[in-house]
């Protein structure tokens, strides 16, 4: 929802797409996780804190980028966005069930909103992550390991920037 954090987090998606192309799949992970510490180191820097959502996407690329160098199989590189959005989907969605929208305790430094616009967000949010995650898996399983980072690089991304901008409304309206 900020989109100075979206575009810088876009960084390690960058190094990832061009290591890809330079060096294969393992290197483009590698790249890819060791931007993101960098990113993290950064934000720690200047706040003096992690927000918990950049710090879960990082355990979750490394725990699974160190898998598939150890084992030698690209799939959990390939999984990685299917298990980080279904994960945080089922988070979202599985908080409503036990009444707390947990968008408020990712977001809640960043925003004050209302109970009504965390509990929107919270179930707009978990939903858009299943969709993305079943997107990955389709397209993972059924596609070249090319068309696959393309697909992760210039649809899914830019999709996660279309929805956050299409919650802008919703978020802008729902402030306290």
């Amino acid at each position: 929802m900020n989109l100075l954090a979206f575009f810088f987090e876009l960084f390690p998606l960058a190094g990832f797409f061009a290591a890809y192309h330079l060096y294969g799949i393992f290197s483009a992970a590698i790249v890819g996780v060791s931007l993101s510490i960098i990113i993290i180191g950064i934000s720690w820097y200047r706040d003096n804190s992690i927000a918990p959502f950049p710090l879960f996407s990082l355990i979750t690329s490394i725990l699974l980028t160190g898998m598939a160098v150890l084992l030698g199989d690209a799939v959990f590189i390939k999984m990685q966005p299917t298990f980080f959005n279904g994960l945080f989907g089922i988070l979202l969605l599985g908080g409503l069930l036990i009444d707390k929208p947990m968008m408020r305790s990712f977001f809640s430094k960043q925003f004050q909103l209302s109970d009504r616009t965390w509990y929107q967000l919270s179930f707009r949010w978990g939903c858009f992550l299943f969709i993305l995650a079943i997107g990955n898996e389709i397209v993972w399983r059924n596609n070249s390991e090319a068309f696959w980072v393309g697909y992760r690089t210039f649809v899914a991304a830019p999709a996660v920037l279309v929805f956050m901008l299409s919650q802008l409304p919703l978020t802008l309206k729902g402030r306290m």
